[in-house]
């Protein structure tokens, strides 16, 4: 397979299929624009098995994706999509960047869930964008925000009953999305590098932010994860 592109966090090689991509999950740990890295055994491997199984349970909820099929131990076939330069972010707790920015305390519930855009640009540190900014500027058009929008807000309601079914509060989440055939779907991954979890009983945080705030303990969260979600019929 010939090498199409090398992220933070995967590897996209093409296929005899022009439609059909695979894409390959790193053990790298990476965070502030990849200025901090790190690599732990298996994480790969788990971050496969957790989003394979949460790509399936999108499928059946009628969200459109480009998940197809699970390789192990490290690989998805998936569907080659045109990604739009947007990264979608829905807030249903406050944590992270936006405390910072606003001064806000962390772990407040929202009255309802917040979305925010980013341009992403790894060298420009992916601004937060607003509507117009995509718009006018030619990352989407109006009506594929409107369905990103409608997307990412149904995925939220899903998931959040997904998760506090095994005993996890879905604080935040990180979208990508693509073009596929020109049909706007859900693409990128879903795992606990892209969303932010937290244990409902203690509160302690089994996502990335193990690793961004050195609390430890960072595969030992993931495979709690993978473990917990991996008995959930997909």
């Amino acid at each position: 397979m010939k090498k199409l592109y090398e992220g933070k966090a995967k590897v996209l090689f093409e296929t005899d299929d022009p439609d059909v991509l695979i894409a390959e999950f790193k053990n790298d740990l990476t965070a502030f624009d990849g200025t901090k890295h790190d690599e732990m055994a298996s994480k790969g491997k788990i971050n496969a098995e957790i989003s394979s199984v949460i790509m399936k349970y999108l499928t059946t909820c009628g969200i459109p994706n480009h998940f197809i099929k699970f390789l192990p131990p490290i690989q998805h076939e998936v569907k080659r999509v045109e990604i739009l330069p947007i990264e979608v972010i829905i807030r249903n707790v406050l944590a992270g960047s936006i405390c910072k920015r606003f001064g806000l305390s962390e772990g407040k519930q929202l009255p309802e869930p917040l979305i925010e855009f980013c341009y992403k640009d790894d060298s420009l540190h992916d601004p937060f964008i607003c509507r117009n900014h995509a718009i006018l500027f030619g990352w989407a058009n109006e009506k594929q925000l409107d369905r990103i929008t409608e997307l990412t807000f149904k995925i939220n309601q899903h998931m959040k009953k997904f998760f506090a079914e095994v005993g996890l509060k879905l604080i935040d989440f990180k979208l990508e999305f693509g073009l596929f055939h020109g049909e706007v779907i859900l693409a990128d991954e879903w795992t606990p590098d892209t969303c932010r979890l937290w244990d409902v009983e203690t509160g302690e945080k089994m996502d990335k932010d193990r690793f961004r705030r050195d609390l430890g303990g960072v595969m030992k969260a993931y495979k709690e994860v993978a473990r917990r979600i991996s008995g959930i019929s997909n």
